[in-house]
């Protein structure tokens, strides 16, 4: 069982990779932030989940992609 975990732009760059897969399947995406880094969430960090938007207590299953990335701006 395991998930693929991705990070984006200053995240990435703030925890030195972009791509790490986890051998065991955590329970949700905030307990997947928690095995991919030891360093605090920034609250405005947004999720998703084989590419749909979730909160950070939904759960994971074998397989998953989870993604964590910064908030988009635009003009």
């Amino acid at each position: 069982m395991s998930i693929t975990v991705r990070l984006f732009a200053s995240l990435r760059e703030r925890i030195g990779f972009d791509e790490t897969r986890l051998d065991q399947t955590p329970a949700t995406v905030a307990e997947a932030w928690q095995q991919v880094t030891d360093i605090e969430r920034p609250s405005n960090t947004l999720a998703a989940v084989n590419h749909e938007y979730v909160d950070l207590d939904h759960p994971l299953s074998d397989g998953d992609e989870v993604a964590f990335f910064p908030p988009v701006t635009g003009g």
